[in-house]
């Protein structure tokens, strides 16, 4: 009998992960955030250096694990943290792209000479 109830269960479950947010946002939900305003919220971090990003997204980390902020601002934070450590990941990635092109020349002069 259990196996009966368990697929509308999952088929709920499924509609649920599906769901578009933007639908609900559009509609007016209470407690809803429109799609485009975690962008707006954090356009600021596109001028940031590496070092500021790290320890912003460093004390997010830290106000999370506190767990003692309100549902709504833990999204918020959450958001900002994912798109710090975004940017993080593209400084890094940059550096090293500088570096290994830095070797490469490095290693192509030494080869000439």
């Amino acid at each position: 009998m259990s196996d009966t109830h368990e697929a509308p269960a999952n088929e709920a479950s499924e509609d649920v992960m599906n769901h578009d947010s933007t639908d609900a946002a559009q509609a007016g939900t209470p407690g809803t955030v429109p799609a485009s305003a975690p962008d707006d919220a954090n356009a600021d971090i596109a001028s940031m250096g590496y070092e500021q990003a790290r320890d912003e997204l460093a004390q997010i980390v830290t106000t999370l694990e506190g767990g003692r902020a309100p549902l709504e601002e833990s999204m918020r934070l959450w958001e900002r943290g994912e798109a710090l450590a975004d940017h993080c990941t593209r400084w890094l990635d940059g550096a090293q792209s500088r570096i290994e092109e830095a070797v490469a020349r490095r290693e192509n002069g030494s080869e000439r000479a």
